[in-house]
């Protein structure tokens, strides 16, 4: 079995010697809990650039009605 490797990339990270030992005693496998720590971190970056992309967009949308966003949506659908 032939397992593509090329999808991921290597981090690496230094923690006190004590902590190691205080995981494996633990039986914590540390690529989980860091790759799901990563996940996360990078799951909560984007709802923030999300959050204040729409705080920028939020006056000049709230100037558009809902009538006006539903006309345009099906003016949209109806030339694709």
């Amino acid at each position: 079995m032939v397992v593509a490797l090329a999808r991921y990339a290597t981090v690496s990270v230094k923690v006190p010697k004590e902590l190691r030992e205080r995981m494996r005693e633990l039986g914590i496998e540390v690529s989980k809990v860091l790759r799901r720590a990563i996940e996360e971190e990078v799951r909560r970056k984007e709802v923030e650039s999300v959050r204040k992309a729409i705080e920028v967009l939020k006056p000049a949308l709230d100037k558009v009605s809902v009538e006006e966003a539903v006309r345009s949506i099906r003016q949209d659908r109806e030339h694709t």
